[in-house]
């Protein structure tokens, strides 16, 4: 028996570094927008050839359209998730795919996490969706499709949400055109503080030895904040590589 599958590519940019996006990955949930995910656990996790390699079940529920009522009823559908981090290249890739309701749709997606040259984030987003459903598989596909789509944004909603909790102080600015004719120390110099901006403003505000006494004493509490973020961050990364649970 053959079976048709629809194809989909969603991509996405985050206004912040690749590190960021690794760390606040494993802390997506819960946010407002994933009420429809409803547990998550980890049940295994191995570092292989200098990768991490981890393997997740999620329980997620969606609503049920009318059409969709005669076919199945609105019950959570268990979902695998492997990823393969890889810190060398820095790209994150994850593999999802539904264990219920595989005849009525099967949804497998990919998505590729890579460092951008401007230090942000892209995420590109692939589906491949496939129904057995005889006389109504094109339908369900097409539905399916749709649904993608939207989860598609609402996963980027929820995910901005946990970057700017997170990392408040970190996010990038939007990729601008580069002016022609530009030195080579003024590009560099730009590149420094879009990866750095947080520290180099810190940097400068503690360099400045003219401003009077109050003027130093909130740069100190500036650098003391972001100094505590920094560690805040990286402590959660180390813990997030030797949890059982998340």
């Amino acid at each position: 028996m053959v079976v048709a599958a629809s194809t989909c590519r969603t991509e996405t940019v985050f206004d912040y570094s690749w590190k960021h996006v690794v760390c606040a990955y494993w802390n997506r949930y819960p946010n407002p927008s994933s009420t429809h995910v409803l547990t998550e656990d980890t049940i295994k996790r191995e570092v292989r050839d200098g990768k991490l390699y981890s393997r997740r079940l999620l329980s997620k529920t969606n609503p049920v359209p009318k059409w969709g009522a005669r076919f199945y009823n609105n019950v959570p559908v268990k979902i695998v998730e492997d990823s393969v981090l890889d810190p060398v290249k820095k790209t994150f890739t994850t593999f999802t795919r539904n264990l219920g309701m595989k005849k009525i749709m099967k949804v497998d997606e990919i998505v590729i996490y890579s460092e951008q040259n401007d230090g942000r984030t892209l995420a590109v987003r692939r589906a491949y969706i496939s129904s057995q459903v005889f006389g109504f598989s094109r339908a369900i596909r097409a539905f399916g499709i749709e649904r993608f789509k939207v989860n598609g944004n609402k996963a980027s909603n929820g995910f901005n949400y946990v970057l700017r909790r997170m990392f408040p102080q970190h996010q990038l600015a939007a990729a601008t055109t580069t002016t022609t004719g530009a030195s080579a120390s003024s590009q560099q110099g730009t590149t420094a503080v879009a990866q750095y901006g947080d520290m180099a403003v810190a940097a400068s505000a503690t360099g400045n030895h003219s401003g009077s006494n109050s003027s130093k004493t909130d740069a100190l509490k500036r650098t003391a904040k972001i100094g505590y973020e920094f560690c805040k961050s990286h402590a959660s990364k180390i813990a997030q590589l030797f949890s059982v649970r998340n």
